[in-house]
């Protein structure tokens, strides 16, 4: 149970939302969930130290930022996903990479994971720092014959692709084009006048036990950045005002729960009464199952639509094409078209074990509300 009351509003139906929010345990550190269906919102609930205004980290979430921007150049044709990542930046080609694609980075096929040597936790800040060393780095297996998360840094790739097919960067394009009409509550870049809203990410209350857990130099160490020098400190990551400032497109935004759902809801559904962001032939290529078996980083729990996470697989009683992703400290955000819910979700304390079961019980109580809706009417 919460340290304290839960508040906020859930429209009438979904009260089972705010029952399992309250059940969810999480302490007095807090955490923030929200949902649309088809565009309006029907929860808005936050607990413990944190209001519904409140920023924190919301790490790999992040991706879905990014994802959103190359699928809106896609549909404007300026952004070609089975063009080899050299033709818009030549230098990549060097190692071996001349034919990976877009596709493959999106899709967690290129097997650029990291760099020999890792990154320092100051180079992880800078997305043009990370890709200029991928750009020189041997992938770490065969582009297309497997595929592997990397945590903090593959996605630079996007970012780097995105401004050289445009002149501008990621940020810019999801500033102008989604969240300064939207007004969402999500940052690639958190201006300082909002750092008063910033709550920082806490550890778990007890370290995650590493003597047993993968090398730094393993390839599931490699994908998630334990191999930087010094090793990264997750927590202390997105605490770092230059992080937060410059926000890497891998892992590095700043957001709460209403901005996460607010994102998906507006590239699906439409919000506002404004249309869907993306038309149904692009969000039905970026929302289908690209890479699905072993993930050679993270193992059988990752499986891939295009660049999105492919969160059918994840949550049995999704649709099969339902999308998201979520992010290391316990953030999840996700679309699924079948219900028609778009679901955010913060919570500011890591779990020691990286696990966070509350996200099955409010996404099926979401889900469960909303097809009891449709239902009635």
């Amino acid at each position: 149970m919460f340290d304290g009351d839960v508040h906020g509003t859930v429209a009438p139906g979904f009260e089972a939302v705010r029952d399992e929010f309250a059940a969810a345990g999480v302490g007095g550190a807090g955490a923030q969930v929200a949902v649309y269906l088809r565009g309006e919102q029907v929860v808005d609930l936050w607990a413990g130290d944190m209001t519904g205004e409140a920023l924190t980290g919301v790490y790999s979430s992040t991706k879905s930022i990014t994802v959103l921007v190359a699928a809106l150049l896609v549909q404007d044709g300026l952004l070609d996903l089975d063009r080899p990542v050299a033709h818009y930046w030549p230098r990549f080609a060097a190692a071996g990479k001349d034919r990976i694609t877009v596709r493959d980075v999106l899709t967690h096929r290129s097997g650029v994971i990291g760099v020999d040597g890792g990154f320092t936790a100051d180079e992880l800040a800078d997305d043009q720092v990370i890709a200029q060393r991928l750009a020189d780095q041997r992938p770490y297996w065969r582009p297309g014959s497997a595929y592997g998360y990397s945590g903090f840094v593959s996605f630079a790739i996007v970012g780097e692709v995105v401004r050289r097919a445009t002149g501008w960067t990621v940020r810019h394009h999801f500033e102008e084009r989604v969240r300064a009409p939207l007004g969402l509550d999500l940052y690639l870049g958190l201006p300082s006048a909002l750092e008063d809203r910033y709550l920082e990410v806490l550890p778990a209350p007890q370290r995650p036990d590493w003597a047993s857990g993968p090398g730094p130099r393993s390839i599931t160490g490699i994908g998630y950045g334990l191999d930087s020098t010094p090793p990264l400190d997750q927590v202390a990551f997105l605490n770092t005002r230059r992080v937060r400032a410059l926000g890497p497109v891998s892992a590095g935004g700043v957001g709460n729960a209403r901005g996460l759902a607010g994102l998906y809801a507006a590239a699906a559904f439409g919000v506002n009464g404004q249309a869907p962001l993306l038309t149904p032939e692009v969000l039905g290529e970026f929302s289908m199952l690209h890479s699905t078996g072993r993930d050679l980083v993270v193992g059988d729990a990752g499986q891939y639509a295009l660049g999105f996470q492919a969160k059918g697989q994840r949550y049995p009683f999704l649709g099969a094409n339902a999308f998201g992703h979520n992010g290391s400290a316990g953030s999840e955000a996700l679309a699924d078209p079948h219900s028609g819910i778009a679901f955010g979700y913060t919570r500011r304390r890591f779990s020691p074990t990286w696990s966070y079961p509350e996200h099955d019980r409010l996404v099926a109580a979401a889900v469960t509300s909303a097809l009891h809706a449709a239902s009635v009417h």
